[in-house]
């Protein structure tokens, strides 16, 4: 039987992981951190368990849905299905556009049609860019940014506004400005030019670490393989024809031989694993874009109409977020807690976080019209610095394949369709599993 090793314990590792047991191949998970997860986990603050950063799934996201099949858990618990939709609250200047369920592509056009802020040519731009979308089959022959693609389909400043450029920082965290269309197309191709479900929105019910990581370790676990926390692999040896694993001090060493390694860990940390035996170029080119959640809780009474919300943002002249959730609506016992995400977020932390966080307060106080929200209980803002790859046109993305027998990339910046998601991880995690088992 091979025997692989998995460094790295986010959704890429975890996902190859999962695949290799499946397939009945001794697996051993390492994670330098405590708990799995990566840059999508629980994390427990002053008693609180919150979630590092407020995620969204895609009903597209077939590969992620599949996975959690697999680890035994239902996508109706732990998933909240809505139909597409881009709602902003009544009276804050914005629209009210949802989906309704009807095969594809007439929930698009019963939504259009229906939508309420939108005059009749930023609706006529919106069918423009489907249609010249549908007709190019969502393919550019040179990638060029967002922000160029939606002038070259002369979309309304308005509709830019609301709609495109929301999607766009909450689809690739990178502001269309130096976005890559080609990225972002592929991301609406298999969305709202697929089947209707495929344009779903799901938000987890659950936290993070309940959503899969926790539900990995018990799947491998169950499957005769191993997961093992806080140790941290320094170097990877080569040992014969397999790889032997080095980790810190003060913890066990690993000299058992495997058969191969895939390393999933954030790219920054895979080109020092692999220095001297592969080529890291690629790997520490990378730019970062950061993600900042903004937590803010307040009485449990307090429900917002929707579970999610879409925010005008200004670019920080007043106003930092661009998406609220309301917490309670998906958990009973965060009744009263909003989570207001500010996706490319380098500017917004700039001030330090108790300035973000009452920014962000005082713009629900004005957004909402209820100054009392600009006075919550209690709030935390988690920023994770380098959540993503900055999602650049023509941006050169390295593969699973190392080019080194027994050695394999999995993470969400390997070479795909998608920007940094879940998703992207996911497809990387099988694909690098499948590299090893060939």
């Amino acid at each position: 039987m091979k025997r692989i090793a998995v460094i790295g314990g986010g959704w890429a590792g975890c996902a190859a992981a999962v695949e290799l047991a499946r397939r009945g191949v001794s697996v051993s998970l390492f994670e330098a951190a405590k708990n799995l997860g990566g840059r999508a986990r629980m994390v427990e603050l002053n008693g609180r368990r919150l979630d590092n950063g407020q995620h969204i799934l895609l009903g597209a996201y077939a590969e992620s849905l599949r996975l959690l099949d697999t680890v035994g858990l239902g996508a109706s618990d732990v998933l909240l299905r809505l139909p597409l939709q881009m709602r902003y609250p009544p009276g804050s200047g914005g629209m009210d556009f949802v989906t309704p369920r009807l095969p594809a592509p007439w929930h698009m056009l019963a939504g259009l049609v229906r939508a309420k802020g939108l005059q009749r040519e930023d609706k006529m731009a919106l069918a423009r860019f489907s249609t010249t979308a549908r007709w190019m089959d969502w393919r550019l022959h040179n990638d060029c940014s967002v922000g160029e693609l939606l002038e070259r389909f002369d979309q309304t400043s308005r509709l830019v506004q609301l709609m495109w450029r929301p999607l766009c920082i909450a689809a690739l965290n990178t502001p269309p400005e130096r976005a890559s269309a080609q990225v972002f197309l592929n991301v609406l191709r298999d969305s709202l030019g697929a089947k209707r479900s495929a344009s779903d929105m799901l938000i987890p019910r659950v936290d993070l670490s309940a959503l899969f990581p926790s539900r990995a370790a018990d799947f491998l676990e169950r499957h005769g393989g191993s997961v093992h926390c806080g140790v941290s692999v320094r170097r990877i040896v080569a040992a014969g024809s397999g790889w032997r694993l080095e980790t810190g001090e003060a913890q066990t060493a690993d000299n058992t031989p495997y058969d191969a390694v895939i390393v999933a860990t954030s790219a920054w940390q895979a080109a020092g694993l692999l220095e001297g035996h592969a080529e890291t170029a690629t790997l520490s080119s990378f730019a970062y874009e950061p993600i900042t959640t903004c937590f803010l809780q307040y009485p449990p009474q307090l429900r917002l109409a929707h579970p999610l919300l879409a925010l005008i943002d200004d670019g920080g002249k007043r106003h930092w977020g661009q998406f609220v959730f309301d917490r309670g609506h998906l958990d009973a016992d965060q009744a009263g807690l909003l989570a207001v995400v500010v996706s490319a977020s380098g500017e917004a932390i700039a001030d330090g976080h108790e300035a973000l966080s009452a920014a962000v307060a005082a713009q629900l106080a004005e957004v909402f019209r209820r100054p009392e929200l600009s006075s919550p209980l209690w709030s935390k803002v988690i920023s994770e610095k380098r959540a993503t790859f900055a999602c650049t046109p023509g941006l050169q993305r390295p593969s699973n394949a190392t080019g080194v027998a027994g050695l394999v990339l999995a993470g969400d910046y390997t070479a795909g369709d998608y920007p940094a998601t879940l998703e992207s991880a996911v497809r990387s995690g099988r694909q690098a599993a499948q590299l090893v088992l060939e």
